[in-house]
Order: structure tokens, then sequence, then C-alpha cells
């Protein structure tokens, strides 16, 4: 076994993050937010050969799987989303009544390695703070260190181009509200941020697929943030909806960038 020496670490790390960093900076989607519908709408548009790059501000990517429902590991899908728990080879259970249960932190781990493994690249740590615009359309998202935000810090940020973008940040809607505060309108039936509701999972479940699309220019919703956007309710820890909606929205990216 040769010798280690701590300097060659630091080069090791530098050089590949330097490598793949460099190689994220113009792709064809850009996903911001590593939940459930970021991950499945990566992995679908890998799998078409799109070059996808996902930024999770967060140190953890999965989103709110990891606790199940109040810390229980456990969440539930409905039978329309299960050939996408096939697709990531995550395994559920039949309780009967049409739910379906699996393990959230099989469910996490397995739509993690499942996108990477398609060739979807995963920063984390990375905080979405603002969109590049040509046109009045999105381009690109700029991009910061989620320490510097969470520090105040006057740190000047880096700009990433992409072809199309996806707001998948969850219950916040990070994203339009960055393109709502800087455009005045999204394509919605208020042309603002509507806000989520209150917990009503039947409504949520359906709403977050009708809800998915592009609310501006170059900009997608998908998952929570898709209902947040629209005004839908939330719906706890059941996920059908957040698969089907991630391959809802890259179906939609992959017929926009096709005929482009």
């Amino acid at each position: 076994m040769a010798p280690l020496d701590d300097v060659e670490v630091t080069r090791r790390i530098v050089a590949r993050f330097a490598e793949e960093f460099l190689a994220s900076v113009d792709v064809d989607v850009v996903i911001g937010g590593a939940g459930p519908s970021g991950l499945v709408a990566g992995r679908y548009l890998a799998d078409a050969g799109h070059r996808v790059v996902v930024f999770e501000k967060k140190l953890s990517p999965g989103g709110g799987m990891w606790g199940g429902g109040m810390t229980f590991p456990v969440v539930v899908v409905q039978e329309s989303s299960l050939s996408v728990l096939d697709d990531f080879g995550i395994r559920y259970r039949d309780d009967g009544g049409g739910y379906y249960t699996a393990d959230s932190v099989e469910f996490a781990s397995k739509l993690l390695a499942g996108a990477v493994d398609a060739g979807v690249r995963i920063f984390n740590a990375v905080t979405i703070e603002d969109v590049m615009m040509r046109e009045n359309r999105v381009v690109g998202v700029v991009v910061n260190w989620s320490a510097v935000e969470a520090a105040g810090l006057h740190v000047d940020p880096l700009s990433v181009r992409a072809k199309c973008v996806v707001d998948a940040t969850g219950h916040p809607a990070e994203i339009c509200h960055v393109v709502e505060r800087k455009t005045g309108r999204l394509s919605t039936p208020t042309g603002s941020v509507s806000g989520e509701r209150s917990m009503w999972a039947e409504k949520g479940e359906q709403l977050v697929v009708e809800n998915t699309g592009e609310v501006f220019p170059g900009l997608f919703v998908a998952g929570m943030a898709a209902n947040a956007v629209h005004g839908a309710p939330r719906m706890g820890p059941i996920f059908g909806g957040m698969l089907l909606s991630g391959k809802k929205v890259a179906g939609l990216i992959d017929g926009k960038l096709r005929l482009e």
C-alpha cells in the first residue's frame, strides 16, 4: 500500500470537484431540489439522453422522505405510481384498499441511487438564489453555497446555463418566487405564487400532477412546488403524486427539447 499524503488528498478532492462542476455549468436541465419529484424527473430525463444537474440546498439530498410520517420511517403510495417504484427497484407492500407502503429510508436511498446511476449530477449544500433571464425566458440559474446564504456573507454567486429549469424545491417554491418577484407574473391563475393550502391528501395528490408544468418560459414546476404555486393542498407522507409529477415534468421537458 502506497503511503498517504494529506495534501494529495486535498488535491484529489479539489481536482475532481472542479472537473465535475465545470462539466455541469452548461446543461440541458437544471433541477432545484433533490426531493422525490426532482430525483424522478432527473432520472427519466437522463435516461432520455439529456444532461441534468440537480442543486440541493441542504447537506442531505432526499427531501422530506427520510422522516416518513412523524419520524415513523414508512411512506404511502398509490397503485398508479407503482411503476415508478418498480423502475427504481423500491420494494413496497400491499396494505389493502389501494394503499401501498414502503420503507422511507430505502425509498430515498434508491431514488438517489437511481438518479445518480442514470447520470444525474447532484450538488448538495448549494442554493439557487436567482435565475438567468434572456428575452423574457429563464435560461439558467445563479448559485451559491448554502453556508454563504446562512451566514449572511456578501459573496457573489456563479451562473449555470440550462435550456430548462425545474423548481422542485418543495413547499417554499423558491425559484418561482424569484421569477415572480423579478418579472411580475407567472402563468398561474393568479399570476403569482398562491401558496399551499391545508392538508387534503386526496385533492393534493390529484392536483400535484395536474399542476405540474411550465409556469414561465423555460421554468417548470414539479412536486409540492407545483401545488404551492397554484394554491393547492398539501398531502403529507403520501408520495405517489410526487413520483408521477416528476415523471410528467420529465416527459414535458423531453418533448420540448426534442422540438428545439
